[in-house]
């Protein structure tokens, strides 16, 4: 599953997103995940003009050939047994998710590698 900012940073082409992942993601045997979550989050931050990113890049998950990973009842009642290390609720609820479903998150949020969930 990839964070937000990894999925911006694909979409992009942006240099600052790690050769590592970059394999991962093109490597067909993988699947690849976007939480709901990371598109709610970019609209929000676009909306306040917070984020300049193109409105329609939420129609190019499956044009990249990733799945939608939708938020579930489980995903909610995972995030009471997180402890506080990380604030961001966006971020929150893709531990919670990345948990529960025992996926592999992408990311280079080190506040998110205090987890006990699956990184790279």
């Amino acid at each position: 599953m990839l964070d937000t900012h990894i999925f911006i940073w694909w979409l992009y082409d942006d240099p600052k997103l790690p050769q590592r992942h970059k394999e991962l993601i093109t490597d067909g045997e993988n699947l690849i995940y976007v939480s709901v979550a990371s598109l709610w989050e970019i609209e929000i931050k676009r909306a306040l003009g917070n984020l300049t990113i193109d409105p329609d890049c939420l129609d190019l998950i499956e044009t990249e050939g990733f799945k939608t990973l939708n938020i579930q009842k489980d995903h909610i009642k995972g995030l009471r047994d997180l402890p506080p290390l990380h604030k961001d609720p966006f971020d929150r609820m893709l531990i919670a998710q990345a948990m529960a479903e025992n996926l592999i998150l992408l990311t280079v949020d080190k506040k998110i590698l205090q987890y006990h969930c699956h990184t790279l």
